[in-house]
C-alpha cells in the first residue's frame, strides 16, 4: 500500500484515508471539509494524528497510514499499514465498553476512560495493511 500522498483524502466509499509514516519531518493539512466537519491531520514517521472540529479522533505512534477509515454509531473501522508495530488510540464514547478485531481475530472487549479514548497495539512490521475494527 501506499502512503497517502496528499496527507488526507476522501476515498469513494465516504471513508477517508490519511497519514505519510515516510515523512522525516512533520507535515500537517489543516481545514479540510467532509461531510460537515473540519479534518486536520498532522503525520510524520513518529505520529500520525486526525482530529475532526478540534476533538481527538485517531493517534498512533509511531506513524501510520489509515486507509478507508470510517467511523459510525457502533464504533470505527480501517485498515493501517506502518513500518513498526504501533500503539494506537481512537476517540469514541466515554466509559463504553467495545469489542476489538484486529486481522478479523478477536482482541476481547476493552473499555474507553473518561475522555473516551480506548488504545490498541497492533502488529505492523512487515504485516502491510491491517484491519482494525472496534464495535460496542
Amino acid at each position: 500500500m501506499a502512503v497517502v500522498e496528499q496527507l488526507l483524502r476522501a476515498e469513494q466509499d465516504g471513508t477517508i484515508s490519511f497519514g505519510n509514516y515516510e515523512l522525516p519531518e512533520k507535515a500537517k493539512l489543516d481545514g479540510f471539509k467532509h461531510k460537515g466537519a473540519l479534518l486536520k491531520v498532522k503525520t510524520f514517521k513518529d505520529i500520525t494524528k486526525l482530529e475532526r472540529n478540534e476533538n481527538f479522533v485517531y493517534e498512533s505512534v509511531p506513524g501510520t497510514v489509515v486507509t478507508n477509515f470510517k467511523e459510525s454509531s457502533k464504533g470505527v473501522e480501517f485498515s493501517v499499514e506502518g513500518q513498526e508495530d504501533a500503539q494506537i488510540t481512537v476517540g469514541l464514547e466515554e466509559n463504553t465498553e467495545y469489542k476489538v478485531f484486529v486481522k478479523g481475530k478477536s482482541e476481547g472487549k476493552m473499555s474507553t476512560n473518561v475522555g473516551g479514548k480506548l488504545s490498541i497495539s497492533v502488529e505492523l512490521a512487515g504485516a502491510g495493511a491491517v484491519p482494525v475494527k472496534i464495535e460496542k
